[in-house]
């Protein structure tokens, strides 16, 4: 699968893109949730999932606790990326997920990623962006570096609700070298 066969595209998310959200979260093999860095016994049901993105659709860009941009191949919705801990006008940290088994590590991150910070840096008005990925999970640690994140440091939190404590690779891009790089 070649990138310039295929017509990718981003938007931020709406109301009818909270079933599939929601469905890839607990539709979700334990595997893959595992390899992801998820406890499984912090999943929650459902209706956590619907009224939280529901949630956050309603509130203003600054008062958002998430945000996220929906991924789009060949004019279906593919995957998301979002934001969360976000503090307006400074920093928050970016989760990456493509949903669709079949097109996962084809190199297609990277130029979603790509796509997508111009949403989180304008509409949040973000000077840096992290990402947190699972350091024994290779394609987005992989994938960050093609989009030209910078590595910070390897450390042991519990990155986020979701999560078993955990190795993970911070990652970082400042405002600065996004806008040098567009």
């Amino acid at each position: 699968m070649q990138n310039n066969e295929l017509t990718l595209s981003v938007r931020e998310i709406s109301t009818t893109d909270i079933e599939s959200i929601t469905n890839y979260w607990t539709n979700a093999s334990d595997d893959f949730l595992t390899a992801m860095g998820v406890d499984l016994n912090k999943m929650p049901q459902k209706e956590f999932w619907k009224e939280m993105l529901s949630d956050q659709l309603a509130l203003s860009y600054k008062e958002k606790k998430s945000y996220c941009i929906i991924w789009i191949l060949n004019g279906k919705e593919t995957g998301h990326s979002n934001v969360n801990k976000i503090i307006f006008g400074e920093e928050a940290y970016m989760h990456l997920h493509i949903w669709d088994q079949s097109i996962r590590q084809k190199g297609l991150g990277q130029n979603f990623i790509k796509m997508t910070l111009p949403y989180f840096f304008e509409k949040l008005e973000l000077k840096k962006i992290y990402c947190e990925p699972y350091s024994l999970n290779p394609a987005p640690n992989k994938t960050l570096i093609k989009a030209g994140f910078e590595f910070v440091k390897k450390y042991i939190p519990t990155p986020g609700f979701l999560n078993f404590e955990q190795e993970v690779n911070q990652w970082v891009m400042t405002f600065e070298k996004f806008n040098h790089h567009k």
